[in-house]
């Protein structure tokens, strides 16, 4: 099963050619204020367009509602929807039999006991994103940066759809391949020179090095397809 690589937090029209001219497969855009990644609907309508048709395009947004989320199907016509909030099982559903658009939904990882939530969350999302849980007193969402205990995903079944993030970088992506056997990988801030800037020497050796990762050990990108 082909490796898919996901480059996240796209804010510039060069940022976006990077990531396609590297062969990602998804293009992710934030679509939450508070994000240093942030871009509005409007921006975000122009830096999809030359993305579409070339890579999936992912919308991440963090405990949307209905209207937001209408509007940004509206502006940017994603192929994914990513769930990064508080949202339940049950809103994953709704939002996903509303929209009618493949949902990915993020789950904050520290300990094991953060992993029982994953069956409830796998009988209605398209995917499920395992990113690093922030500390208690973070003002947002997601690993911030930070890589979890990637052991800790060893006592999951190998056949759910899963994606790896959190604290990814050109230099470790192969290591975590390596001992998680993720099908698919997604990166924001380690390939940037600064909170929102990527840099596009950063993306090419990230999907570079995370394609070489999965063709010297295949069986690495294929149980969890």
């Amino acid at each position: 099963m082909t490796l898919l690589i996901k480059i996240c937090g796209l804010t510039t029209p060069a940022a976006v050619e990077a990531t396609v001219a590297a062969g990602a497969d998804m293009a992710g855009f934030v679509v939450f204020p508070p994000s240093p990644r942030h871009v509005d609907l409007a921006r975000g309508r122009a830096l999809v367009a030359p993305a579409k048709g070339r890579l999936q395009v992912v919308a991440l947004t963090v405990d949307a509602d209905d209207a937001l989320l209408d509007d940004i199907v509206a502006a940017l016509d994603p192929d994914w929807l990513q769930l990064h909030g508080k949202e339940t099982p049950e809103r994953v559903a709704a939002v996903k039999a509303r929209l009618g658009r493949p949902v990915m939904k993020a789950l904050g990882i520290a300990e094991a006991a953060d992993l029982a939530a994953v069956p409830a969350y796998a009988a209605v999302a398209d995917r499920i994103l395992f990113d690093a849980r922030p500390p208690e007193d973070a003002t947002r969402p997601g690993g911030l940066g930070r890589a979890f205990d990637w052991r800790l995903l060893d006592s999951l079944d190998p056949g759910l759809a899963t994606m790896l993030s959190g604290g990814l970088d050109p230099t470790n992506v192969a290591e975590a391949l390596r001992i998680t056997r993720a099908p698919a990988v997604d990166v924001s801030s380690g390939v940037e020179r600064a909170p929102g800037d990527k840099d596009p020497d950063k993306i090419v050796d990230f999907v570079r090095a995370a394609r070489a990762a999965a063709a010297t050990a295949p069986a690495a990108a294929g149980p969890r397809a």
